[in-house]
């Protein structure tokens, strides 16, 4: 943690060219900075499509309603602001730190990254969120704006602690009363848990953006173990022993391939999806991940 607001002076500094944005963002009703669909006195049709949950009933078009007995939405081409929305893995992985960089841990990174997208959304006059979501479920702050909604925010920041596994999607449902189609959504998580794979595919195949930052270790990366060595998994207390040097190339290929189809399938879903290193400084992930052009690669 770096101040009240985890931002490192240098980082915050080399924020000011970055901007939070998305393909198919939408969400609010002022003007703003972010091109999206929705309907507006005096602009110009784009197109109709089905109506789907979330959308507001105001833009449904009757008069088409009375034809077809269906019900569309018409769209139309406006500047709306952005709705963004941090969802953050507090689940006992998180708690995994490294000797690279000591007393820093997952939960810590992503604290930061997420002060760094609330800091990103504050400047563009955007509407932002936060949701914690690990062993004791979810912790929800609702979408605001302002100053006022940044320290909420960074409050939550505050309060994370990890423990435990993935919750059931039961105890996830608010997430959907919440965040609508359109609204932007960056999650911070190691990507372990399948749960959390899931719940990804599932928001982008409903019309939300998501983005993933995959939070790892540098010893995850470089596995500079020496000697006999003792591995424990934080969640399910499995524990394995092992000679690091002979397993050290087994290991590394193993895990850049279980990146490298994770990846795969995130961009077969839509969704961008970068590394967030524990020893790098926390901007350079933002930066890859949100550089022009990176959407399309998705």
């Amino acid at each position: 943690m770096s101040g009240p607001d985890f931002i490192p002076a240098a980082v915050r500094a080399r924020l000011r060219d970055l901007r939070l944005d998305g393909r198919r963002a939408t969400g609010g009703h002022g003007f703003g900075q972010h091109r999206s669909r929705s309907r507006g006195a005096g602009l110009e049709f784009a197109q109709y499509r089905a109506y789907e949950p979330g959308d507001e009933l105001r833009q449904v078009d009757w008069k088409l309603y009375a034809r077809s007995d269906r019900f569309f939405v018409r769209e139309a081409e406006r500047d709306s602001p952005l709705t963004a929305w941090v969802l953050v893995d507090t689940s006992a992985s998180m708690a995994q730190g490294d000797a690279a960089r000591s007393g820093w841990n997952r939960l810590d990174l992503a604290r930061g990254l997420a002060a760094c997208a609330f800091e990103l959304a504050l400047r563009q006059g955007d509407q932002f969120g936060f949701a914690a979501i690990g062993g004791d479920g979810l912790h929800l702050v609702p979408a605001g704006a302002g100053p006022r909604q940044r320290d909420r925010c960074l409050l939550g920041l505050h309060a994370l602690r990890s423990g435990g596994g993935w919750p059931d999607e039961g105890r996830l449902r608010p997430l959907w009363e919440r965040i609508g189609p359109g609204h932007l959504v960056l999650v911070l998580s190691d990507g372990f848990d399948e749960a959390c794979i899931g719940l990804m595919e599932k928001l982008s195949a409903a019309r939300r953006e998501v983005m993933h930052l995959q939070l790892l270790t540098a010893e995850e990366r470089d596995f500079p173990f020496r000697g006999g060595h003792r591995f424990r998994d934080p969640e399910s207390g499995e524990e394995r022993v092992t000679d690091a040097p002979s397993a050290r190339a087994a290991f590394l290929a193993e895990f850049t391939d279980a990146r490298r189809r994770q990846h795969a399938r995130l961009a077969a879903a839509g969704i961008r999806s970068d590394v967030a290193w524990l020893d790098e400084p926390m901007d350079l992930p933002l930066r890859r991940l949100l550089a022009p052009g990176a959407a399309e690669r998705a």
